[in-house]
């Protein structure tokens, strides 16, 4: 639906008296006669760990991002702090994120006794805004207490970061980067698929992201022999192939094989499902021009559209008239990382993100997803007039 002469007409196609934010009903519909078969096999040879399917998905999954290594493993957060671990970043070390951001981003560095430093984010792009890294990264050296390791930028809601002068920054800085792509999978810059814009990236298939399984799941992508071995090594206890002795630090952090049986289903239909994501995002961006602040897509570079996420005024009302007409909405995130109670014992006092801060009061996320009919965006929009008015 690129173009909408009139809403009532599109509606009028079918009867909408709900929509979801998410709906994996519709794709199970479509893919679930084939995502049973694969799994029966599964269940028919027995090997439920690191079985063959693990290994035919990490294929496909590094063909599909043009990576040199995928390796499948146990979720997005897990693999976050597994890519760390591989980098070496450890106590001591400064490891810096977006401000604001799901809560797993920053969680995934503690476990590794480095501290995650908050930064904020650019007001279009929801993303590590690379002016404020430089000045967080000034602020840790004038410290002196903890040495900068390494830059995690997010692709908020499936949008790539700013990864040319995030690199950049890190580099003169002695910093590796780590993507965190949990929402990201199936974004490019340019001609570069997201898998291969970071010397290491961690993507997320929890069940309603882009790409999902039926329960937790991820994979580590990065052109690196080093960090690929390392890699495998941490996601089976530290161990080396079929060996007994641990050569290193690990967890238990595998992909099980029915999940990667369910994933090898939905990547062959993955390419067809973010061309609809692409082509809602672009309707409701349309339809809801002059209305709310809709986001932005940096040139050159393709959304998954994991989320579509708008700025809206008096957010918490509208998000209640929605509910109330019957459309689902998200909250993502209406907390800034620096106000976890979690975190507050690496926030400085003071600390100040106000576009983090900002932004947790305005944002709502729409429903969107490879199945959404044009009918369906038609009443969302129609809907969200109304609670605008």
């Amino acid at each position: 639906m690129s173009k909408v002469a009139s809403l009532a007409e599109v509606v009028a196609e079918r009867e909408v008296t709900a929509v979801n934010l998410y709906d994996l009903a519709k794709q199970r519909d479509r893919l679930g006669g084939r995502i049973e078969a694969r799994i029966d096999d599964v269940l028919k040879h027995g090997q439920f760990i690191l079985g063959p399917e693990v290994a035919e998905l990490e294929e496909e999954l590094a063909k599909f991002a043009g990576a040199r290594h995928a390796i499948g493993v146990s979720s997005g957060r897990d693999g976050l702090t597994m890519a760390m671990m591989a980098l070496g970043v450890g106590p001591g070390d400064a490891v810096f994120v977006p401000g604001f951001t799901f809560s797993a981003s920053a969680a995934s560095v503690a476990p590794l006794g480095a501290e995650p430093v908050f930064v904020d984010v650019d007001p279009d792009t929801f993303n590590m805004d690379p002016a404020a890294l430089e000045e967080a990264i000034a602020a840790v050296e004038r410290d002196g207490r903890l040495t900068p390791k390494a830059v995690m930028p997010v692709d908020l809601y499936g949008l790539p970061a700013d990864y040319a002068a995030i690199s950049g920054i890190s580099a003169r800085h002695g910093m590796r980067v780590l993507a965190d792509a949990a929402q990201s999978f199936g974004g490019m810059l340019g001609n570069s698929q997201v898998g291969t814009l970071a010397p290491i990236t961690a993507t997320s298939f929890y069940p309603t992201k882009p790409l999902g399984a039926y329960g937790d799941g991820g994979a580590i992508f990065t052109e690196d022999d080093d960090l690929a071995e390392a890699v495998m090594m941490i996601r089976t206890h530290g161990r080396q192939g079929s060996g007994d002795h641990a050569l290193r630090i690990g967890m238990t952090a595998r992909l099980d094989t029915i999940q990667a049986a369910v994933l090898l289903v939905k990547l062959q239909s993955f390419s067809e499902e973010l061309v609809r994501r692409r082509q809602v995002a672009e309707a409701y961006t349309e339809l809801l021009s002059g209305l709310v602040e809709t986001p932005k897509v940096s040139d050159g570079a393709k959304s998954a559209w994991a989320l579509y996420t708008v700025k809206v005024p008096d957010r918490d009302a509208v998000r209640e008239r929605l509910a109330a007409a019957g459309v689902g909405t998200g909250l993502f995130y209406a907390v800034p990382l620096h106000h976890h109670p979690a975190f507050e014992r690496w926030v400085p006092e003071g600390l100040s993100l106000p576009v983090s801060e900002r932004l947790a009061g305005e944002v709502l996320s729409l429903p969107i997803h490879g199945d959404l009919e044009d009918a369906e965006i038609a009443f969302v929009v129609d809907k969200l007039k109304d609670a605008l008015a």
